[in-house]
């Protein structure tokens, strides 16, 4: 995460440190050996100016290859950066506020010569003085650093190798679990009921991308210790992901999970976080559930919880929601979840296939492409690519599946040298450079390969990201595939989109063709559509197309091509082409 502005700079200070009149000769008192020696090193620093400058000495005795401000703050504990800070707010007895000489402060901290992310620390204290700049924050520092304990470096090792979040200090993820299942076995020897909480800090997000990460995780620091404040001493905490912390309430059911969720949105909607940066406001949205009634295992409490915050969220800023089951919901998310293991199984058992379905010439009626649908075969029976597909990019499994379907189809034009086959792919896909250098890697580079393959995208994914889209048909037309944007209409319709993509067809969605022959509304669109794409040098496909009548309007309108059940259902490709 990116440093306060609070910030050490270059080695080059801004304010050089000016020996004292003793020191005038090179056989004079080195005082920069003499803090050596004893394990300190001074500093002079122009946080204005962003710069630093160190003893000669600094770099090795706090092990580090880089001495930058940036560099330096990046490797102070998160709630050290807030102890810098409180000591320099701190009123000191007796010392009016910003002297001549300066304003005293001291403060210790966790430092992490290798980062935040590595376990071994040391401790840091920092002692010396600070001149206020306009706005009265600190403009200039100059003082000392001396490390004042190895034993650090052991109790961190422990402390973070075994249950706790480096950042927050409070339980990691799989510890938090464990207290979970913990609390749910005590449940079956005492039947006390107790709840879990997801609290999560609204617009951590929007703190990154402002002020940087090393702010944003001050503020999930200072969030932490936020709600550990208003926590009984028996109630458990811990960091559940990146902005989410997990709280486990004792002796604890409905009504009283609301009011402890309450008060934890009441004490952060009041509270304003000290960073380096700036004060932070925060606010949580949390939700919650009762167990052990509400969930039977700690992965099934987290996933209600989990609902139950996704409801919070969509509400207001700060909302609580607890959670209720829903028969029909958890019907749902079995079914997709039964569904999402067979896909995943299919892939290794390489049950996906492909069907045919014909796109006729409007001109001839003969078949000139065939379009790959692809199928999953399944116990009982295969299964369309417009039930799993959706799970599949839930799941993040669409990039497989597009490269697997493009292995049949590129198989598919092998085997039949002739034949002109279009596919889909997801939009993901419109944006992996993998699937790119797979669609060359299969067909060798060799044109009289590509230049039968289309493959289209639907008009919502390239609207999506215009330019990657534009990237993406260019490429494929370079490597010799023609392009198509599917389901056209469905979308943000969007003429000028349509001309910058430079497809070579475009497919009419079928809720413009069904019932073309009765509706005038689009008998216009069909007709406006026909002209436009003549005007880019586009064909154009219409799909659905489900009886004769349809077909004659379409053809007397000037469509390219036509495809729906008039002309034939999906069928294996040896039962359309032979063997």
């Amino acid at each position: 995460m990116s440093e306060p502005t609070a910030k050490l700079g270059t080695q080059r200070p801004a304010h050089p440190i000016v020996p004292g009149p003793s020191v005038r000769t090179a056989n004079a008192l080195d005082a920069s050996r003499i803090m050596e020696s004893v394990g300190e090193a001074a500093f002079d620093w122009d946080v204005q100016s962003n710069t630093i400058g160190w003893d000669s000495h600094a770099a090795g005795m706090l092990g580090l290859s880089e001495t930058s401000a940036s560099s330096f703050l990046l490797k102070i504990a998160a709630d050290g950066i807030a102890a810098r800070l409180s000591a320099m707010s701190q009123p000191q007895a007796g010392v009016s506020r910003a002297p001549a000489t300066g304003n005293p402060y001291r403060a210790q901290y966790a430092f992490h010569p290798n980062g935040r992310s590595h376990e071994v620390a040391i401790v840091l204290e920092e002692e010396g003085r600070w001149w206020p700049g306009l706005d009265g924050s600190p403009a200039r520092l100059r003082g000392v650093i001396r490390i004042i304990t190895e034993r650090y470096r052991d109790e961190q090792r422990l402390r973070y190798r075994g249950d706790h979040d480096v950042l927050t200090g409070q339980l990691n993820r799989s510890a938090l679990l464990d207290a979970i299942e913990q609390a749910l076995e005590n449940t079956a020897k005492s039947p006390e009921p107790f709840a879990f909480l997801l609290a999560s800090i609204n617009g951590l997000d929007v703190v990154n991308d402002t002020f940087g990460f090393a702010t944003g995780d001050e503020m999930l620091a200072g969030t932490a210790r936020l709600l550990r404040r208003h926590l009984r001493t028996g109630d458990q905490l811990g960091r559940y992901a990146s902005n989410k912390f997990g709280i486990i309430v004792h002796s604890c059911g409905p009504g009283v999970m609301r009011i402890v969720a309450d008060r934890l949105m009441a004490a952060a909607r009041t509270t304003i976080i000290p960073t380096a940066t700036s004060k932070l406001p925060v606010t949580l949205s949390i939700g919650g559930v009762c167990l052990p009634d509400g969930a039977k295992t700690a992965e099934s409490a987290v996933a209600s919880a989990l609902s139950a915050l996704d409801l919070a969220r969509r509400k207001r800023l700060d909302s609580f929601v607890g959670y209720e089951p829903n028969p029909e919901a958890e019907r749902a998310k079995q079914r997709n979840a039964a569904l999402a293991n067979t896909l995943i199984n299919a892939l290794d058992e390489h049950r996906l296939s492909l069907d045919l379905q014909p796109m006729v010439s409007a001109r001839t009626g003969k078949p000139e492409h065939y379009e790959c649908l692809l199928r999953l075969s399944t116990a009982n029976g295969p299964v369309s690519a417009g039930e799993f597909m959706p799970i599949a990019e839930h799941l993040g499994l669409s990039r497989l599946i597009d490269l697997r379907t493009l292995e049949l189809a590129v198989g598919l034009l092998i085997r039949y040298p002739t034949v002109q086959l279009s596919l889909n792919v997801s939009g993901l896909t419109s944006g992996d450079n993998d699937w790119l250098v797979a669609l060359h890697r299969l067909t060798g580079g060799n044109r009289r390969i590509t230049e039968r393959l289309t493959i289209e995208i639907t008009e919502t994914a390239a609207i999506h990201d215009l330019d990657q889209s534009m990237v993406f048909v260019d490429t494929i037309k370079d490597l010799g595939c023609k392009a198509a944007i599917d389901d056209f209409g469905v979308g943000y319709t969007n003429f000028r989109n349509l001309k910058l993509l430079n497809v070579d067809l475009v497919k009419i969605d079928g809720a413009f063709v069904k019932n073309v022959c009765h509706d005038p509304g689009d008998q216009v669109f069909i007709k406006s559509m026909v002209e436009l794409a003549k005007a880019f040098g586009m064909k154009t496909v219409a799909e659905w197309v489900g009886d004769a009548a349809t077909a004659r309007f379409l053809t007397e309108a000037g469509i390219d091509y036509l495809q729906g059940f008039h002309y034939g259902i999906p069928a294996s490709p040896e039962k359309l082409l032979g063997p």
